[in-house]
């Protein structure tokens, strides 16, 4: 449930910045826009991340209270956690790096189907609705099944999505919906499939470890879309 609910706030990002970033680099150019959102990061989300995350107390005020707390047992490892983990960073960062490559160069892909600019930006704008409400409908109905059909149904509906736009499929509006809706939802099966499979213990250790290759794929992507 919350990692859902916080997945939700995220969803109109490219709703907002799309036409933001259209409107910085026709009116101030395209680095003083680079400049402006890195003074948002800078001076308003480092600021808020840092007020709201809470500091580790110190290791002698915390022994007391820790000595009178029944420590956890190691959870046991599953069957084939090896090859298990293995397979589930293989996709998280193969849909990382095609999540981040689509993103970044789908404009370019809307106008190279003929599509003008202006178009090309108000098509990008239903990619955050399309997140929000498939996230939406995960929230609703999430509990009631794992969360390896949320991955799946990630992957099919970005497959789906990228196979009709190569095939000039000519409603460019449903190629938006159904990649925006698997690229919504697989933010929220790569932080819940995780935890199904591990269990909670280990969870921040493990989801650390898979989130190193796709965080370096998802950097080096769209440079090597851009090649390509």
């Amino acid at each position: 449930g919350p990692i859902t609910n916080l997945t939700l706030f995220g969803g109109f990002a490219s709703t907002v910045c799309w036409p933001l970033s259209a409107f910085m680099i026709e009116h101030i150019g395209w680095r003083p826009a680079c400049f402006a959102y890195a003074a948002l990061h800078l001076f308003v989300a480092l600021p808020l991340q840092m007020a709201v995350i809470r500091r580790a107390p110190k290791p002698a005020a915390a022994a007391p209270a820790l000595a009178d707390v029944a420590q956890p047992k190691a959870p046991a490892r599953i069957a084939n956690e090896t090859l298990i983990f293995a397979l589930l960073a293989l996709v998280l960062s193969i849909a990382a790096g095609i999540g981040s490559t689509v993103v970044v160069h789908l404009l370019i892909f809307l106008q190279a189907r003929g599509v003008d600019f202006a178009v090309a930006v108000s098509l990008g704008t239903l990619f955050g609705p399309a997140q929000v409400g498939a996230r939406v409908v995960e929230r609703l109905f999430g509990a009631r099944y794992h969360p390896i059909r949320t991955m799946i149904g990630s992957c099919g509906l970005m497959a789906v999505g990228l196979l009709l736009l190569v095939g000039k499929f000519q409603v460019l509006l449903l190629i938006i919906l159904l990649y925006g809706a698997g690229y919504g939802i697989s933010w929220v099966a790569r932080g819940t499939l995780p935890l199904a499979l591990f269990g909670p213990v280990r969870y921040p250790l493990l989801m650390g470890r898979l989130a190193f290759p796709s965080l370096i794929v998802q950097a080096l992507a769209p440079a090597a879309g851009a090649l390509l």
